[in-house]
């Protein structure tokens, strides 16, 4: 992989009652609309906590963003254990954990475009933007090794092609333009790859 994935600091119980409650409140109401205020009274903690565990609310964001990846890495890492051998169920399994994750976890979509797209244009040194980026080339990264250990010949290409299917089924999810839009990337990214 060449998308380095940031090692997470224990966090303390004051530190972890924050964070939860900020990843509750930022996904389900976006970054915007919530405050620190809001956060610390959820967490049942004073602002100074909140900032004297994470520093200000855009490290808070970061944090949450990251951790969410987290958890989203390792529900990957547990399909693709069930897959061992490379090939194309391999590379299908990030599909397989995509439906069984977006359900519980992502009825809005992708934490991370969501969080690009509310922090907008003209903000291009919010540490947000890195974070998203790392989070979605760590992915390209994974589909394009599985791809190439698959024997793909124009394993990148292809692994472009994945990217594009899951991008789309991701949004297609946040917005409800149908239904089961993983199931749906998953057969097409099936078709693809048997042609490959």
């Amino acid at each position: 992989m060449t998308s380095s994935v940031p090692e997470l600091a224990p966090l303390t119980p004051g530190a972890r009652r924050v964070l939860d409650a900020a990843s509750q409140l930022f996904y389900e109401r976006g970054i915007h609309a919530v405050g620190v205020d809001t956060i610390a009274e959820v967490a049942g903690v004073t602002k100074k906590t909140l900032y004297d565990r994470f520093g200000s609310k855009e490290a808070l964001v970061v944090a949450y963003l990251q951790h969410r990846d987290a958890r989203w890495r390792e529900h990957v890492a547990a399909h693709l254990t069930r897959v061992p051998e490379p090939g194309i169920d391999r590379v299908l399994a990030i599909f397989d954990a995509a439906i069984t994750w977006s359900d519980d976890n992502s009825p809005k979509g992708c934490s991370a475009i969501n969080a690009r797209a509310e922090i907008g244009e003209g903000n291009d040194d919010h540490p947000v933007f890195p974070e998203v980026s790392r989070q979605k080339v760590w992915l390209f990264d994974l589909f394009d090794e599985l791809c190439a250990e698959a024997g793909i010949r124009d394993h990148r290409a292809v692994a472009q092609a994945m990217m594009l299917l899951y991008e789309g089924a991701i949004v297609t999810v946040g917005m409800a333009t149908f239904a089961d839009p993983f199931v749906v990337a998953r057969g097409w990214a099936r078709t693809l790859l048997t042609r490959s």
